[in-house]
């Protein structure tokens, strides 16, 4: 079947639909043509919604993510202040002749440098020593200043004098007591 073809004067002054002008080019499949609302002119208003709803969410979504890094230096904070403790205890409850360091530079070198601690060392008079550990919390926050401090203790044990408890077998035998 061949197209219609019309005569060269009427062809110039009528303009035919496509589909009778000539054979027809694929086009793809037919898609389906929405409202004549949304295709006018109007449909523009709606560009940019989506960046307009994530710049007034971002805030909120920094405000979330510097609350859970400060958690998480609250959280370290305390970690250090407990690895302070145990390294300055451990150390004040060894032999004098083993250890040269004073407990407060032991429990210094166990934290990290940046963190700001005070580290007190005492004894109970008895046979253990208690070493408590004070460490600021740093903030990211602009305009906090003060999370507080993170505090943590620490209680060991000092050895025994030679001697002392099970008699002569104490200074000869090592590991687990006799049964």
């Amino acid at each position: 079947m061949s197209a219609v073809r019309l005569p060269a004067r009427l062809r110039d002054a009528v303009r035919l639909p496509a589909r009778l002008r000539g054979p027809a080019r694929f086009r793809g499949p037919a898609r389906f043509r929405g409202p004549a609302r949304l295709r006018g002119p109007g449909r523009d208003r709606d560009r940019g919604q989506v960046s307009l709803e994530f710049l007034g969410f971002l805030p909120l979504l920094l405000v979330v993510g510097l609350a859970v890094v400060q958690l998480g230096l609250a959280a370290f904070a305390v970690q250090q202040a407990g690895t302070g403790a145990r390294a300055a205890a451990r150390t004040a409850s060894m032999d004098r002749a083993d250890h040269p360091a004073d407990p407060q530079a032991a429990g210094r070198a166990a934290m990290s440098d940046w963190v700001k601690a005070g580290i007190t060392v005492g004894g109970d008079g008895g046979g253990s020593v208690r070493a408590t550990v004070q460490v600021t919390i740093p903030s990211i926050i602009p305009g906090v200043d003060d999370f507080g401090t993170a505090r943590r203790s620490a209680t060991m044990p000092r050895p025994q004098e030679p001697g002392a408890g099970l008699g002569a077998a104490a200074d000869t035998y090592e590991g687990a007591a006799p049964r």
